[in-house]
């Protein structure tokens, strides 16, 4: 797995500090997701690489940046290739945020 070149820019909490051998949300949402695309994305490609293979993870991002498929689609796809993981739009949460079911 691979890993952002922004890893440490950041003083933001880890949105997770172990790998989830089962299906589970990362929490996008906090403000300071709001105030920053860019720690979307890190903690998007963390939460995947933190996701057991059979799993899926459902990015929960914050509304403040629009659809994620502006953002985050092109990055999965760089980061982890056409055959590591699939991703799916499921909706957009009432408080204006959207979900991305990420299957690994």
């Amino acid at each position: 797995m691979s890993s952002t070149p922004h890893d440490h820019d950041h003083d933001a909490e880890p949105v997770t500090d172990r790998v989830h051998d089962n299906s589970w949300s990362a929490n996008l949402e906090k403000p300071e997701h709001g105030a920053d695309r860019e720690l979307v994305v890190q903690h998007a490609v963390d939460a995947v690489e933190h996701t057991a293979e059979g799993n899926h993870v459902n990015l929960v991002t914050h509304g403040e940046h629009g659809h994620p498929s502006e953002y985050l689609f092109s990055v999965l796809e760089d980061e982890f290739g056409e055959t590591d993981v699939d991703w799916e739009y499921i909706e957009q949460c009432g408080c204006g945020g959207h979900v991305v079911r990420v299957h690994v």
